[in-house]
């Protein structure tokens, strides 16, 4: 990602001027004038590339403007407070944070400001455009940052109150069926409803049925390939983005969403792309990588019922893109893809349940 790659020009409005001057107040050696460009990222906050006239680059994200549909959503405070822990305490790799602000009379709404990492993105978990030596070196690279992340005594860094210590899968349920019953019966300026998820009671049942013990680490919440930055050249990650849905929860729930695409199937047709069950896949297996980071983080392997997390984590990304589309209606949506990323909410929904009718009462070893 270099120079204004990636980037448009600003979709949703912010005050320039007054967002030059109050910079200038709370960064030491920023100088006007400031240009703005918004990033294609971003499904949630609005996220933006700043250039100050010395050339330096920072990158501000801050919460949607009207009212939203959760008070805990486009937690942006909590994304600087755990960027701010980490980055001052760990060898996790995050972007160093400069300032939060939380005076809506600047930009209408919170905000904070971060350095702008030098580095590549990649949206293809194949990894194609690099040698096959290098495309592996970058997984385990991710699992090795992961299992680091997971290694993190948030307690000693001032995150003890990040998040509650016990019963993270059946909060999330809690809070993601709340969420998705709102979300539904949202309606557009024709009156067309958003829709509810398929099949949910089903999958609630299930996962009570089948729920995997406690473990409290601090989680990412959103641990994917895209949100991590890797260096320019070498295969290593040098930043991870995104923590808006951070807090203290089951560790397992962020390998499982950083596997996902090794669950789901191609345009969610009829055939699985079923990654790990490919001869030649170009990068680690799921199964690989499942044992490497179980090495990382000293924990036995094969991870019993870990079909659980998966399921867990297609849920969620159905809620989570069911909320792209109730924003939608709203006019409240902040990125470019935000209309091909709203029509993905029942296919999503409806794979997890496909593999959750596959596995049926999970085993005591599993079936992932």
């Amino acid at each position: 990602m270099t120079n204004a790659q990636g980037t448009t020009e600003v979709r949703s409005q912010i005050n320039v001027s007054t967002l030059e001057k109050y910079l200038l107040t709370k960064i030491s050696n920023f100088k006007p004038p400031l240009i703005v460009r918004q990033f294609k990222f971003g499904q949630s906050n609005p996220t933006y590339l700043l250039f100050d006239s010395n050339k330096t680059r920072y990158v501000l994200r801050k919460k949607p403007p009207g009212s939203l549909l959760s008070s805990t959503a486009h937690a942006v405070e909590r994304e600087f407070r755990v960027l701010d822990a980490l980055g001052k305490n760990t060898n996790v790799p995050v972007p160093k944070v400069y300032l939060l602000c939380e005076d809506n009379s600047i930009l209408g709404t919170p905000f904070y400001v971060m350095e702008f990492l030098e580095g590549r993105i990649f949206e293809d978990v194949r990894l194609l455009s690099l040698s096959q030596e290098d495309r592996y070196k970058c997984w385990y690279s991710a699992i090795d940052t992961l299992a680091k992340l997971h290694s993190v005594d948030y307690k000693a860094i001032g995150l003890e109150n990040y998040g509650k210590s016990s019963g993270f899968y059946s909060r999330q349920f809690r809070s993601l069926v709340k969420v998705s019953t709102i979300q539904a019966n949202i309606k557009d300026e024709n009156g067309s409803e958003v829709g509810p998820l398929p099949r949910l009671d089903d999958m609630i049942r299930w996962f009570k049925k089948n729920e995997i013990d406690d473990e409290t680490t601090i989680v990412h919440g959103d641990f994917k390939l895209d949100n991590l930055i890797f260096h320019p050249t070498e295969p290593k990650v040098i930043g991870v983005l995104d923590w808006e849905l951070s807090t203290i929860g089951h560790p397992l729930s962020d390998l499982a969403n950083l596997l996902m695409n090794f669950y789901t199937k191609e345009n969610y047709s009829e055939k699985m792309i079923g990654l790990f069950d490919i001869p030649d896949l170009p990068i680690p297996s799921a199964n690989e990588l499942i044992k490497l980071y179980c090495d990382k983080s000293k924990r036995d392997y094969p991870i019993h019922k870990f079909e659980f997390c998966i399921v867990s984590s297609f849920f969620r990304l159905a809620v989570i893109t069911q909320g792209i589309a109730a924003r939608i209606a709203r006019n409240q949506a902040s990125s470019a893809q935000a209309k091909a990323y709203a029509k993905m909410f029942k296919p999503t929904m409806i794979r997890g349940l496909e593999i959750m009718d596959e596995c049926g009462d999970l085993s005591p070893k599993g079936k992932l």
